[in-house]
């Protein structure tokens, strides 16, 4: 039996697993009764395929902007560093189908961009490396499979 890690994604077996999903990835209760739902968006199948960084990172630009549009407790989106989804935080909101309902408005958002924002070397820190092609291209992959967002693990 595998040592138990003190990183949830560390204990989960990415062999398992079939992107893409979005699964609440844990929760983490304040002092004052907050609570912090972190959600795994599962973009690409792990150790199969990735996002390529530019994509990636267009995408990372576009959704943490828009995403705030839909929901009004967004904490924090981040791209995981194997490079198959990110990380969606969110506070006190525990309705699953209203993250779903979030991603799938802000994907389709991220269909409808014509720039990247904050696409420069004043707001970003690698400005070159952006495709907003790239990153409206796995906006549509994803939302092409969103019947099965719902669903992690392989049968």
């Amino acid at each position: 039996m595998a040592k138990t890690m003190n990183v949830e994604s560390f204990n989960l077996d990415h062999t398992k697993v079939e992107a893409p999903y979005i699964r609440l990835a844990g929760t983490t209760e304040g002092t004052n009764g907050d609570v912090i739902y972190k959600y795994d968006l599962r973009f690409k199948q792990p150790n199969k395929a990735h996002m390529e960084m530019p994509a990636l990172h267009s995408l990372e630009h576009l959704m943490a902007e828009l995403i705030r549009n839909h929901h009004d407790t967004v904490v924090d989106l981040s791209p995981m560093g194997c490079q198959t989804g990110f990380y969606l935080t969110v506070l006190n909101d525990e309705s699953y189908n209203q993250i779903l309902e979030t991603v799938e408005k802000t994907l389709e958002d991220v269909l409808k961009a014509e720039e990247v924002p904050a696409c420069n070397e004043v707001q970003c820190g690698w400005a070159a490396s952006h495709s907003l092609e790239g990153a409206q291209e796995l906006a549509r992959e994803m939302l092409e499979n969103k019947a099965q967002w719902n669903k992690v693990f392989a049968e």
